[in-house]
Order: structure tokens, then C-alpha cells, then sequence
């Protein structure tokens, strides 16, 4: 695929998958990776949706319109990939694969026959022994139950440790069985449980292989967790892998029994676990190995890439959704000040949001005429060119015969440079001058070439009108890779708040470009606002 090519990847289901999302993010801006992350869900304001680049709705996952919608959204957004996050969706696309693969879009998962012994666990434990290891063995009916108490019995599809139960005599299972529909029946193992996280290519070779102790958990979600790098686990999980050929992740789970010593394995889950982002913040990053994968790359092992011990304690957090998909609207400057009223700090963007960015573009071409006396009309020419969404240098130059690489670096570096005839727009300059008499503090948070931004600020005299202001190229010193800092980056957000020493709820930014501007302050709490600008650059 190549690693300046676009990569997009479609979550199904996406809910609150939240961390999985952020690590995907995290290991995009590690990489330079231009990913792009489509959320789809039934709920409109499913919480994930929001730290996704873009969000789709989708109906009921057993709606016959379920997969024919799925693939017209892959074709339509020229999805990469499809990564499922619940069990209901597994063994649906893995009977559809085909027609995804046809569409020219990949989906993260096994095949049908190995998703269907992960769905029903009476063959999740014949499938165990076949490779070698133990497992508890399942009946499903509660009278053919004979090998002791305390048992558990739990649906045999079942998953999020939903009617789970453990029971302790018969009167109890005859209780249980009859309030479960479709379970089975296990002896209880009694010990210490344990998650391995695992991540294959796409051919079932496995590149990361993690337990972890799960040590508090909530409904079957683990809240508290510690890397253990256990050899036997991670042997006896190359004997699943051998067998299961997983694609991508897939999530063991067992039980090391206290008076054996002995690991019992009970579920595999051929997906992205709930916990899976933590081995991958203790350092077996799945997720930037499958970008990688995705650009191409042909990955090897890699033996305990996760910090050995490391513990994570996981938290709820909430995410502030102020407009039905997103951030509020606003077709002037003067409505968007109306939602800072009760706000400490308004942060603002700064081409297309406070001066028009085609007066710069204007500018520049002006100043570039003035170096090609020989071009008549030059200024002309050069602004034509843009408008038809050329690059106007190159061709004014390659029309006129005049082409050479020190004659575009020339128009380049005179463009780049210049000092640039712009001037803010009257409603923003009313604006900025309106919050600065009511002590709001005002903060600029702009991407591009920190020469060029620092001219246009100069030439708009924002510093008199600013308490801060953030070129996020600036932040990436010696790193020099730019694109880590820029937005949809959260770190310059953070740095705002940070410097301004308001808190992110008491917080709103203003900006004109919806891919990019406002999945970072909406993310952090922060309210946002879209100044519908459609005379800018990047009106939709």
C-alpha cells in the first residue's frame, strides 16, 4: 500500500471502544501514517463515534440491510480495512469476507469455521485439548451434570460474562438452567485468571503474544490488569495459534488452577479484547503493527515487547457531545461568540477562521508576479491556476517555458516569505476585540510553516490581541516531524490549557475545517464550535 498512501479503517460497532481507537490514533501520528478512522455504530452518540475522524450510523447488525450497507460505506469512503469490536458481528463478516475482499477492503478477522468454535463453548473446549491443553468440559443439560460442585453455567454463545454464574449445588443449576436459555455447564476451576493478548498478520503468523493477570474485573470487562510474561502461557498459546491461524488479534483467556498449578483454558474472543489496549500501552503495540502491516511491511516475532509487570488501572471518562454529530454550528463569527458566553477561554483558529487564507494565496501571487518580469499577466495566470486546483507555479512556469527547479524554489522561498497584504475579518476583529473587554482569554492554535504563520500574525497584529498563541509546527523542534503536532493532534489543546491555566470545560475553539479542527478539543471536554466559512479553503 505504500507509506504516503491514505489508510482508511472502519470500526464496526464501535461503542465505547474508546482506547482501541486512541491507540490506533497514537500509533498513526508515531508512524506518520495518514490514517483515517470511520466509526460506525447504531447509536448516534455511541462515545467512541467521537474520537473516530468520522462517524457513520448503521442498523441492527441481524438487519438483512446490515452488510449491504457495510460495503457501501467501504466503497464510497475507500475503506482499507474493517475491524469488528463485538462477538455478535464476528461470524457475520467472516461468512461475508468475500464480498468485503471483492469491494477492495480487507476485514480483521478469522475464518468462519474457527469464529464458530469461538462462539459456541462447548467447542471452545474440544478445540483446547486438540491442541494439547486443558480445559474444563462443558455438558448442556443440566441433568447430565456429574462432576462436582461448585460448577458454572453460562450461556454457551454468551459473552461480557452476561448470565454467567457460578452455582454451588443442584437445587441452584436446576434454578439457573431454567432462567438460561441455550448453556452449558462447567466444573468451576478455582485460581487466578489470566488474558493473553494476541496479534498475527494476516496470514496467522503471530508478531506478539502477552499475558496479563486479570486482577479486578466488572462484568466481565477487566478494570485492573498486570503484564505477566509467563513462558508457559506463551508456549501453550503458540500450540492455538498453530492450530487457530487467527487473522489479526485474538484474545485467550484461562484459569491457572491453585492446587494444580495447572492452566485450564476456557474462551478465545477473535477480535480486539476490551483489555487488548493496555498490552499495547505496555509496549506490544498491535495497533501500529497492523498500520505497518497495511503499508506493506513484513513483520517478524517479536519475544515479550510488553513491559514485564507493568499494571494499568482503568477508569469511565466522559465525552461532551454538543451537536448531534459533533461540534455546533454557526454561519457567522458573530453567532459562534454567541456559544462562548459562559466560557473563560475562546481559542481560535486562524486561516479561514479570522482573516480570509485566499487573501494570503492573493498575496503571494503578487509578490511572486513581481520576480517574473518576462510573464505577462502573471498574477493573473498564477491565480487561474489555483482556482482550477493546480499547482499554479509549476504550471504558470512549465506554460511559459520557463521551468527549472531553481526558478520554482525562487517563487517558493519568495512566496514563503513574504509579508503577506491581509488583514482580519471585521466580524473577527469586532469579536476579538469584544472578549478581550470582558476578560475572556484568548488563545490562537494554528498548523503550518512556522515563518509563514508568524508573518500572518504579525501582519494581522493578533499578538495585541492574544493571551497565547500556538504554531503547532513550532512544538515539533528537533523531532521535526510536524504532523505528530498537528491537529487533529491533542497536543497543542493540552498545551493551550496548560499556559491559559483554564479548565478544559470552561474552554471553546472556533475553526473552519471539520476533518481536522475538532475531534481534539471535543475529546479532551472542551466545547467546539464550526464556523461554516463557505468562502474558505476547505469548505465541504
Amino acid at each position: 500500500m505504500g507509506q504516503n498512501k491514505k489508510i482508511t479503517i472502519l470500526f464496526t460497532s464501535v461503542g465505547r471502544r474508546v482506547e482501541l481507537v486512541q491507540q490506533f490514533k497514537k500509533a498513526a501520528q508515531s508512524l506518520s501514517a495518514r490514517l483515517w478512522l470511520i466509526g460506525a455504530d447504531l447509536s448516534a452518540d455511541a462515545p467512541a463515534l467521537f474520537y473516530c475522524n468520522e462517524q457513520v450510523s448503521v442498523c441492527r447488525i441481524h438487519d438483512e440491510a446490515y452488510i449491504p450497507q457495510l460495503l457501501s460505506i467501504c466503497k464510497e469512503k475507500e475503506v482499507d480495512l474493517v475491524i469488528p469490536t463485538i462477538d455478535t458481528d464476528l461470524l457475520l463478516l467472516a461468512r461475508n469476507r468475500q464480498l468485503f475482499e471483492e469491494a477492495g477492503c480487507r476485514v480483521l478477522i478469522s475464518a468462519p469455521d474457527k469464529i464458530s468454535i469461538c462462539r459456541d463453548k462447548r467447542y471452545t473446549s474440544d478445540f483446547f485439548v486438540r491442541c494439547g491443553l486443558k480445559a474444563p468440559m462443558p455438558v448442556d443439560r443440566a441433568e447430565d451434570y456429574s462432576q462436582g460442585f461448585p460448577a458454572f453455567i453460562k450461556p454457551k454463545d454468551g459473552s461480557s460474562s452476561i448470565d454467567a454464574y457460578r452455582v454451588d449445588n443442584r437445587d441452584d443449576l436446576a434454578v439457573y438452567a431454567a432462567k438460561i436459555k441455550d448453556y452449558i455447564i462447567q466444573p468451576f476451576i478455582d485460581g487466578r485468571e489470566y488474558t493473553i493478548d494476541v496479534f498475527c498478520d494476516f496470514d496467522g503468523n503471530p508478531i506478539y503474544i502477552t499475558p496479563r493477570e486479570r486482577i479486578a474485573v466488572r462484568s466481565g470487562e477487566v478494570l485492573k490488569t498486570q503484564i505477566v510474561q509467563d513462558e508457559v502461557m506463551i508456549e501453550e498459546c503458540r500450540n492455538i495459534i498453530r492450530e487457530f491461524k487467527p487473522c489479526g488479534p485474538i484474545t485467550v483467556q484461562l484459569i491457572r488452577q491453585k492446587k494444580s498449578n495447572e492452566n485450564y483454558y476456557i474462551e478465545i474472543n477473535p477480535r480486539f479484547g476490551g483489555g487488548a489496549p493496555l498490552s499495547m500501552k505496555a509496549g506490544a503495540d498491535a495497533a501500529g503493527m497492523l498500520v505497518r502491516l497495511l503499508q506493506g511491511e513484513t513483520l517478524s516475532y517479536l519475544d515479550r515487547a510488553a513491559k514485564e509487570r507493568a499494571v494499568y488501572s482503568r477508569f469511565d471518562q466522559s465525552i461532551c457531545i454538543p451537536g448531534e454529530n459533533g461540534p455546533c454550528g454557526a454561519e457567522t463569527l458573530q453567532q459562534a461568540g454567541q456559544y462562548c458566553e459562559d466560557m473563560q477561554a475562546v481559542i481560535f483558529d486562524l486561516d479561514d477562521t479570522l482573516y480570509p487564507e485566499k487573501e494570503y494565496v492573493r498575496s503571494g501571487y503578487r509578490k511572486i508576479a513581481q520576480i517574473l518580469p518576462e510573464v505577462s499577466d502573471a498574477y493573473e495566470k498564477l491565480w487561474t491556476a489555483f482556482e482550477k486546483g493546480q499547482n499554479a507555479i509549476d504550471q504558470v512556469l512549465l506554460d511559459e517555458g520557463i521551468y527549472t527547479e531553481e526558478r520554482k524554489k525562487e517563487c517558493l522561498d519568495c512566496y514563503r516569505r513574504q509579508e503577506p497584504d491581509i488583514a482580519l475579518l471585521p466580524e473577527a476583529e469586532q469579536l476579538l476585540e469584544t472578549f478581550q473587554k470582558s476578560g475572556k482569554k484568548i488563545g490562537i492554535l494554528t498548523d503550518g510553516r512556522v515563518e509563514g504563520q508568524r508573518a500572518k500574525i504579525k501582519a494581522l497584529g493578533l499578538e495585541k490581541l492574544a493571551d497565547e498563541i500556538i504554531i503547532t509546527d513550532e512544538l515539533a523542534g528537533k523531532c521535526g516531524d510536524v504532523m505528530r503536532f498537528r491537529k487533529p493532534s491533542d497536543i497543542g489543546f493540552r498545551l493551550m490549557q496548560l499556559r491559559l491555566n483554564v479548565p478544559f470545560e470552561q474552554m471553546v475553539y472556533i475553526g473552519d475545517n471539520r476533518k481536522k479542527d475538532f475531534d481534539a478539543p471535543l475529546q479532551l471536554g472542551m466545547k467546539a464550535v464550526w464556523y461554516r466559512n463557505r468562502e474558505g479553503l476547505y469548505w465541504e
